[in-house]
């Protein structure tokens, strides 16, 4: 028998022997009164609360133990004298991972240490399998992915992570609603996805016997809200790419749409960097953060480029001089830079160029704007028709932001659609789906209008300094243990 199996049996054992003495081990409620840091606030007073054991000592007559609760820790002190025998029995059945309800006086040890010496305790539920002896340090992490129950458990600077990140969601959310934004909620299964360049996941709808797709994105659903007379939108939404996996990519995350009716791109970098800026100062108190033992400084203003302007720069190629397609793949070549199938056009082999030889590279906060129109089939197309009113920021070399100047022209759009079905019959799988219903939607009318879509997650990642994306998602995306993998 495996050696925690033989500690789950001795539990089990203590379960039999608690229900022999009547006592229920799983109580429906408690009459907790009190937190762990309000009984450190109350010496010689009588206080009641529960939580979680996490230490035993016994000394003859008397034990000590931990109990922790999400406010913290005490030390309670059991005295045979003072317990009544069912009681004293009872705590010969305890374990570490037993929720127990205690009441008693708040006072010093002999050691000075704040403890509750404890009159009467109840137990909420017995736990029938150990928790780990130590988790810091496991060779295996996906095993704290696996169990993040037990990561978050034992691992305070775990728990420290998604407490700063549930503060950096709304820090954002007030930043909008100062602003007068609203927050809405737009379908997760959609019947055509679109908002985006990614692959959906595809699902079937019974009852109505139709196929949907889970979003990739919001967009299309807010501007339809701007086309019926909203003119400031947020939501903060859980979108999913059925895409690879690594350091800074999940099928399922986080993202936070804004659209914002009578503006441009220029006033969505604006937005960007001041909300951006707000939080991080509200979260972490600074602008300044440390990163993989870099400092990162959010304060405004940030650097910016054009696409073109930065290549030429980190490069010597021009491509604002290279008009035909054939000049670009030699410049391309030289550079190193493989291309993929559908990358036909000048506009896409300089979007190649920059994220193999420019993205990495963009550590402070940076924001590059104007796309090549073929890489933005929903953005306004700038004076120059070879690129689009977009911007991404990027920071430690992620893209942390994609935004632009929203299309609401419905013919040009029908055609950018028309386009996306040729880059799609050369082996794109991620280009854009022709969705007539936001055609026709536009036809109506839509103000000119700007959105964002700052990544959540990744400033999470930022902010904690945390080096994969899975480390800041509480449930991140895993092979379940009996799978292998395909050969």
């Amino acid at each position: 028998m495996e050696p925690i199996e033989k500690l789950r049996k001795i539990r089990l054992d203590k379960l039999e022997k608690i229900k022999k003495l009547k006592i229920d081990p799983y109580p429906a409620k408690s009459n907790k009164k009190h937190s762990v840091s309000e009984c450190l606030k109350s010496q010689d007073k009588n206080v009641q609360t529960a939580g979680r054991l996490m230490a035993i000592r016994g000394h003859g007559g008397s034990s000590f133990a931990d109990l922790v609760d999400e406010s913290g820790k005490i030390q309670l002190f059991f005295s045979k004298d003072k317990l009544s025998t069912m009681n004293y029995e009872l705590l010969t059945l305890l374990d570490i991972g037993d929720f127990i309800e205690v009441s008693g006086k708040v006072d010093k040890t002999k050691a000075g240490e704040l403890t509750i010496f404890v009159n009467e305790f109840k137990l909420l539920t017995k736990s029938i399998r150990p928790l780990p002896s130590t988790w810091y340090g496991l060779k295996d992490i996906e095993e704290r992915y696996r169990k993040r129950y037990l990561d978050l458990l034992l691992n305070r600077q775990a728990r420290q992570v998604f407490e700063i990140r549930s503060k950096i969601i709304q820090a954002h959310r007030q930043f909008l609603l100062d602003k007068d934004y609203i927050e809405v909620e737009t379908p997760v299964l959609q019947p055509l996805y679109g908002g985006g360049l990614a692959r959906p996941f595809k699902t079937y709808q019974n009852a109505l016997g139709i196929s949907l797709y889970m979003r990739i994105s919001t967009e299309l659903y807010l501007k339809r809200l701007i086309v019926a007379g909203f003119e400031n939108v947020f939501e903060f939404a859980r979108v999913f790419r059925n895409e690879g996996i690594d350091r800074s990519h999940n099928p399922e995350f986080t993202m936070l749409e804004t659209m914002t009716a009578y503006a441009d791109y220029l006033d969505s970098m604006k937005l960007v960097e001041e909300m951006t800026e707000h939080v991080v100062k509200t979260v972490i108190g600074t602008t300044k953060v440390k990163y993989d033992n870099q400092t990162i400084d959010f304060k405004t203003p940030w650097k910016k480029y054009r696409m073109v302007d930065l290549v030429k720069e980190q490069t010597g190629v021009d491509f604002d001089k290279i008009s035909k397609f054939e000049d670009a793949v030699k410049e391309a070549k030289k550079l190193g830079v493989e291309l993929k199938p559908f990358e036909k056009s000048v506009g896409l082999v300089l979007a190649e160029v920059f994220e193999q030889k420019c993205e990495q590279k963009l550590i402070q906060p940076t924001v590059i704007y104007d796309y090549p129109t073929e890489t933005s089939p929903l953005a306004k197309k700038c004076k120059n028709p070879r690129y689009v009113e977009r911007f991404e920021h990027y920071v430690t070399g992620m893209e942390s932001s994609n935004n632009y100047s929203e299309l609401n022209d419905p013919i040009d759009l029908g055609m950018r659609f028309s386009d996306e079905r040729k880059k799609e019959r050369l082996g794109e799988e991620e280009a854009h789906q022709t969705d007539k219903d936001f055609i026709e939607s536009l036809e109506y009318g839509m103000p000119p209008t700007s959105g964002i879509g700052p990544s959540i997650d990744r400033l999470v990642m930022i902010l904690t300094d945390s080096k994969s994306i899975k480390d800041v998602i509480l449930f991140p995306t895993l092979k379940p243990e009996n799978v292998k993998d395909k050969k």
